[in-house]
């Protein structure tokens, strides 16, 4: 092998990219089987987790198998953001271990390629990964997701009341009318502290609703016991109503059953825009804390997470060059222990980050700058 890739370099002429082409894939090819590998490897490990999980439906509530694949299926895009890292990782620990292992790294050196040059197709391939994984978590997990959990919900309502999580907030894309419930009776079905926000055309709320207790009848909110407060442009208040009963359209004529999933309120159903859109409302309402923290670290991990796939070939191309001479076996070793310590780091920053202790965007980048800028250190010594 390192004969081949010797003579490669050396019947390039001198004005040709001909054999750096040749080069380029020979150097990719070695990289598509183990990344394809672990990719679906991940991708395994998740889908059977997720069929344990949803297993004890199958046997005890006796759902429809159909409909649990179908649950099962839709929920594995959600983890393409994670899987993305690790198999490039893995694929680059491979590919570059074996060809240090074989000398053809030592040989295209000796041959004046440098190892910038050498490493440069991987690290274009990381940020293609990276682009190609962005646009899935932005573009395609949303759907996915929200098809998921609707598909749970289905399961759930064949074997139990609506399990619905209480202080959940729903946007109703035509009206413009946020709906906030802030919790649920033990029917599973009866909302209790309801409040509807409802858009003006200078501001962002002028009316707002407010009832202790709703239901919904057909295809519309019922809320008793309501006050209604309308506020003029300038922020003082029109007129307070209070104890009468209001009906209101549920948000795009849903039926019960998809008013309460919180599929629709689940962040992973939304792209960067709706979450940038419904943090602003938030803040806007003057609400903080965790509820805020969570969609504000969620919409920052839309692009960091799918970053990590050019970290991961960032440090992983050194270190293979660096330990790929003492076999395979270190190099998935060495694969695992860095996407435990990197993804262990993920979660720290996050958790700081949803509870307010510093910046949603910086606990979400500072794990990708501290692994980028140590990965870059190394690929620097590795090329002096």
């Amino acid at each position: 092998m390192a004969t081949s890739s010797l003579r490669a370099v050396r019947a390039t002429p001198p004005s040709g990219g001909v054999a750096l082409s040749i080069l380029d894939r020979y150097l990719l090819a070695e990289c598509i089987g183990p990344f394809g590998f672990a990719l679906a490897a991940f991708l395994l490990f998740e889908f059977i987790n997720f069929f344990f999980l949803a297993a004890d439906y199958i046997i005890n509530a006796h759902a429809p198998v159909g409909l649990v694949l179908r649950f099962l299926v839709f929920r594995v895009p959600l983890v393409i953001p994670m899987a993305a890292p690790f198999a490039c990782l893995f694929a680059t620990m491979m590919a570059f271990g074996r060809l240090a292992a074989d000398n053809e790294i030592t040989a295209l050196r000796t041959s004046g390629v440098s190892f910038l040059r050498i490493s440069a197709p991987l690290l274009l391939c990381g940020i293609i990964i990276f682009i190609s994984t962005y646009l899935i978590n932005e573009h395609v997990t949303p759907y996915t997701v929200d098809l998921s959990t609707r598909s749970f919900y289905q399961i759930v309502y064949r074997t139990a009341t609506l399990p619905v999580e209480p202080q959940f907030f729903r946007r109703d894309p035509d009206s413009g009318r946020i709906f906030y419930v802030n919790s649920m009776e033990s029917d599973g079905r009866t909302m209790d502290g309801v409040m509807i926000f409802e858009p003006g055309k200078s501001d962002f709320f002028q009316k707002v609703t407010t009832a202790k207790r709703a239901f919904i009848e057909n295809e519309e909110l019922i809320l008793q016991n309501t006050r209604q407060v309308a506020f003029r442009p300038d922020g003082t208040v029109a007129y307070s109503l209070t104890g009468k009963t209001v009906t209101v359209p549920l948000p795009l004529q849903e039926t019960a059953s998809q008013f309460l999933s919180t599929s629709n309120t689940d962040p992973y159903t939304m792209s960067s825009k709706q979450l940038g859109t419904q943090v602003n409302a938030m803040k806007a309402q003057g609400l903080g804390g965790p509820s805020v923290g969570i969609l504000e670290i969620t919409l920052a991990q839309k692009l960091a997470y799918p970053f990590g796939a050019f970290i991961a070939v960032l440090i992983g191309i050194p270190l293979a060059t660096r330990y790929g001479k003492k076999g395979r076996t270190l190099g998935i070793t060495l694969s695992i222990i860095v996407l435990f310590v990197y993804q262990l780091f993920m979660a720290a920053m996050a958790a700081l980050g949803r509870n307010g202790e510093i910046n949603a965007f910086a606990a979400a980048w500072i794990p990708n700058v501290v692994t980028g800028v140590a990965g870059g250190i190394m690929l620097y010594l590795e090329d002096r």
